[in-house]
């Protein structure tokens, strides 16, 4: 059977192989990206299914509007709101997760041969989904503001007309935790702005701030309308409904719209009115801070571990918000042979390596927080300590 050869740069995700082996019970794992499920509103839930079935059953039942659910579009808006977003509910498209809006990013944009410029290091799904289009990938060095401005604009320089669509991750980035300064969001829409290129602004920890002020988003400072936003209910209610969205310019919707309607015609509807109707009776913003507290509370435990038992010459980030802090330890190190030890001893960890579009870099590894306990958290740092003392 011959199959199409945009496939062979389709290779399965290194983060979902490795969560195969972190599923015994007994490994303390810092792998995945997942929200705790202790804080999932489950009775809560329970009762929106519920009420949704006895209330709107034929209408759950039966197809929707592309666009999604108009009350759940309007409650995104309010959403959007919380984080000083303003936002019409006309240009809000409902997805099937935000990871759906990457790969209709990458449809509406890019062709064969285009690049499309990311952040050194980035998030694998996005890669994963970009790859799909047969794009190629210019990472630019970042720093604890961001991306290097002036790194972006040789880059842009060096490629022409070929590169098609920035891509980035503004707040507590996956995988490094970083959140960009006022500044460089200002300066990348300059620049966006000079050589007429889209910016797809991935913001699936937004809401997640633990410390410090509300930064504004690349999209609410956009005058001309070349900003595609993406958000997701994954992180901060329940990921299993897959319900995320897009929030872009007509003209830009307009395209997404159209990506919809050939990949699956809409998001679910039972899934779309039982989230909406969970918000008119549940408090999400009352969620959020109770996310915020828990997620702090595991943040502060992994970093004041890691500052125990991490040998000299290991460095890390000390994210404001969101679910992962970036680890390099020295150059001696490979993370990925470590990762298998780890794995031996109980501990799991995301290989920095697969966060690269270009390859290279193996001196680093994605932790996240979210999952364990404070006492599992010093645990885990505790015994990974140990294993790369040993590799020292």
């Amino acid at each position: 059977m011959k199959f199409a050869s945009r496939m062979d740069r389709i290779k399965a995700s290194e983060i979902r192989e490795l969560l195969k082996l972190t599923q015994r019970p007994e490994i303390i794992s810092f792998a995945g990206g997942l929200p705790a499920p202790e804080l999932f509103p489950i009775k809560a839930m329970q009762k929106a299914l519920n009420d949704t079935m006895e209330k709107q059953g034929a209408q759950a039942l039966q197809y929707g509007p592309t666009e999604g659910y108009d009350p759940l579009r309007k409650q995104i808006v309010e959403l959007m709101k919380s984080t000083e977003i303003e936002a019409k509910y006309e240009d809000i498209l409902v997805t099937n997760g935000s990871q759906q809006g990457l790969d209709f990013s990458g449809r509406v944009f890019l062709n064969e041969g285009d690049y499309v410029i990311t952040e050194s290091p980035s998030y694998l799904g996005a890669l994963s989904a970009f790859k799909a289009y047969e794009c190629n990938f210019l990472d630019v060095e970042t720093d604890d503001d961001g991306m290097k401005m002036d790194k972006l604009e040789a880059t842009i320089k060096a490629h022409g007309d070929r590169v098609k669509m920035i891509y980035v991750i503004p707040d507590f980035q996956n995988p490094s935790g970083k959140t960009w300064s006022l500044e460089r969001r200002k300066q990348l829409l300059e620049i966006a702005k000079k050589y007429d290129l889209p910016i797809v602004e991935d913001n699936p920890y937004g809401m997640l701030r633990f410390e410090g002020k509300i930064l504004p988003s690349i999209y609410s400072m956009d005058t001309d309308g070349r900003v595609i936003f993406l958000g997701t209910f994954s992180k901060i209610l329940i990921p299993g409904f897959r319900l995320g969205w897009v929030c872009a310019s007509p003209e830009i919707l307009q395209k997404f719209i159209l990506c919809k309607q050939g990949a699956d015609l809409q998001a679910g509807t039972i899934n779309q009115i039982a989230a909406s109707n969970l918000m008119d009776e549940f408090d999400i913003y009352e969620h959020v801070e109770n996310l915020k507290v828990v997620y702090k509370k595991r943040r502060d435990a992994m970093l004041a571990a890691m500052d125990t038992y991490f040998p000299e010459g290991v460095t890390y980030t000390r994210p404001a918000g969101g679910l992962f802090t970036w680890v390099v330890v020295p150059e001696t190190i490979d993370t990925k042979a470590l990762g298998m030890k780890a794995i031996e001893n109980l501990v799991a960890f995301v290989p920095g390596g697969s966060f690269f579009p270009n390859g290279g870099n193996e001196r680093c590894m994605r932790m996240n927080y979210s999952m364990m306990n404070e006492e599992k958290i010093e645990e885990g740092i505790k015994r990974l300590g140990e294993l790369i003392k040993n590799e020292l």
